[in-house]
């Protein structure tokens, strides 16, 4: 298995059909054998692209078709105008150092509620989207495991509904159609980034307490 994670290939699988196009396996199981690799150097089984215990199986799977599909619908658009769109609403990843594997996850659970509820801008802009409903099963599908990693799982929080109301107020704040399906996209780009970025997060963290390096919780 390769030993680096190409994000930027890797985070375009969640975008794969915007146009129409078992919980409970432990998080590192979650977050390998994608076909770029991972950062865990360690050797893993092949997983089929249809695996329901391995999200990231299925969003590796899709890549390809996404880069088709986005270019087909924004002819003229380069995949990579969506890592300039990023927004203040989208969630902080766990940091290289300073923060804990518990504070990481953490991290991330609270996140993937954010992106939960960003996610209705995405159906908004794109209604029938396949990828859409199979993104939001994917992710409550990473939650769960995450979930079952934490130890105090009464610190995450989902936002209240008038917290959802104003954050999908200001991610809609284009006026510009286009500009707002644009931001569907970076939605999913980001999401895809900030799932990846978990995953080195707390494999790293794994790894180096499994060698009595990292000592934090």
């Amino acid at each position: 298995m390769p030993s680096k994670l190409n994000l930027v290939l890797l985070s375009a699988v969640m975008l794969a059909a915007l146009q129409p196009r078992a919980s409970g396996a432990p998080l590192e199981d979650a977050f390998t054998d994608s076909p770029a690799g991972d950062t865990s150097g360690e050797e893993g089984e092949e997983e089929s692209p249809q695996s329901t215990t391995n999200p990231y199986s299925r969003f590796a799977f899709l890549n390809d078709r996404h880069k088709q599909e986005f270019e087909a619908e924004f002819q003229g658009e380069q995949y990579s105008r969506l890592h300039s769109r990023s927004s203040p609403l989208f969630p902080e990843k766990c940091p290289a150092s300073n923060f804990s594997k518990e504070a990481c996850l953490h991290r991330l659970a609270q996140g993937l509620l954010t992106y939960k509820v960003l996610l209705k801008h995405v159906e908004k802009e794109y209604p029938n989207s396949q990828i859409l409903q199979e993104v939001r099963g994917l992710s409550t599908m990473l939650y769960d495991q995450v979930m079952k990693k934490m130890k105090n799982k009464k610190r995450v929080t989902p936002p209240t509904t008038a917290e959802e109301e104003q954050m999908l107020k200001d991610i809609a704040s284009p006026k510009d159609p286009f500009d707002r399906k644009i931001m569907a996209h970076a939605i999913l780009h980001y999401l895809a980034n900030f799932a990846f970025d978990g995953k080195r997060a707390i494999d790293r963290r794994e790894r180096l307490r499994s060698m009595g390096i990292w000592h934090s919780a």
